[in-house]
């Protein structure tokens, strides 16, 4: 059975996963990345396997996406603070291996990945691609032929809402990013044209683009001041959703520029509709999967990491060398469970099980 496993947000998130039907040999130990103490390295222990219960799935986890949420929950800087110790992640790709008694189907927290979408494609696929397709579709009401300004747009959500925005929904998109080389990244995966905005007013760079009438659609996940700018280059009735802050710094809304233009400002958090409306985040990962197998929408993977270069993966996004997805690739075959009960997920995420001769 090829399945796909969303995880969501581990401890913190629900999960989206990839898994496939498989041989039952869950008696050996595996490894387990830890968060044993926050904004310090995370550990790798060998953790013993327990009895699946009845609502649960023992899936092998092959690839897991590494999001720039992990590591702010690593650092005590997320939303939500699980109780150390805790395994950090929020997505992987894997194979289901043995099922629990009360399991007779794939219903909440599984989703099927149909053949021709390779799990490592697959793992990238619930948060960005996720947060893409609710933020222009859901939120912004996205219509083809409009105008959508993307910053951060050579990061995995910025290049999936390019993807989205371009392949699916029609419209034409405003690619901003922090250098030359993310510029050009996003223009190859599909944006019509692209801002530095490391070298002057977004503001200004965008009028420059499409005149006075400005931008019908921002997906903003920087915040701070590049926030402002793109709010201020919002068109008529425009509308602007707020992905995130990792710029480090949340602008305050002058509630003036909404009346002005009539422009409206929302945001997306995406795990929250897992709780709130999941039939719609449902909705979204099956959209992007069945959109992944159609061909009309492709992940960018920019970097994949063993599990023992965990921290260096962290580092590597806390840097700003990503661009697209970072990934860690599991060899060995990780186990870890899923329990198929609504709102009720529970997962270890980035384990390893211990190679034996």
């Amino acid at each position: 059975m090829a399945a796909m496993a969303a995880v969501v947000w581990g401890r913190c998130w629900p999960r989206a996963w990839l898994c496939r039907r498989a041989g039952q040999d869950c008696g050996r130990h595996y490894r387990a990345v830890l968060c044993a103490e926050l904004k310090q390295p995370l550990a790798i222990e060998e953790v013993a396997p327990r009895p699946v219960r009845p609502h649960e799935v023992r899936v092998d986890v092959h690839f897991c996406g590494i999001n720039f949420a992990d590591i702010l929950v690593c650092h005590g800087q997320y939303q939500k603070r699980p109780q150390l110790p805790f395994t950090p992640g929020v997505e992987f790709a894997g194979t289901v291996l043995e099922t629990g008694t009360d399991v007779s189907t794939v219903k909440e927290a599984l989703w099927q990945i149909p053949e021709g979408v390779p799990l490592r494609e697959a793992a990238a696929l619930p948060v960005s691609y996720g947060t893409a397709i609710l933020a222009l579709e859901h939120r912004a009401r996205t219509q083809p032929g409009e105008t959508v300004l993307v910053t951060a747009a050579a990061g995995a959500t910025g290049l999936a809402v390019i993807d989205v925005a371009t392949n699916i929904l029609q419209a034409k998109v405003i690619a901003a990013a922090g250098s030359d080389e993310k510029c050009q990244l996003a223009m190859q995966r599909g944006a019509h044209s692209s801002v530095n905005y490391s070298q002057g007013s977004l503001k200004e760079a965008v009028r420059k683009l499409v005149g006075n009438g400005g931008v019908n659609v921002v997906i903003d996940t920087v915040g701070g001041d590049l926030f402002l700018e793109a709010l201020r280059s919002l068109a008529w009735e425009g509308r602007i959703v707020v992905v995130g802050f990792a710029g480090g710094t949340i602008a305050s809304v002058p509630a003036n520029l909404l009346l002005l233009k009539n422009v409206s400002a929302m945001g997306l958090y995406l795990s929250r509709y897992w709780d709130q409306n999941f039939p719609l985040f449902s909705r979204g990962l099956s959209s992007a999967i069945q959109y992944c197998q159609q061909g009309r929408i492709q992940p960018h993977i920019g970097a994949v990491f063993k599990l023992e270069e965990v921290n260096d993966a962290f580092l590597h996004v806390t840097q700003r060398k990503s661009t697209g997805k970072v990934g860690a690739h599991l060899f060995c075959f990780p186990s870890t469970f899923l329990k198929l009960l609504p709102q009720d997920v529970s997962h270890s995420a980035l384990h390893q099980r211990e190679q034996h001769a």
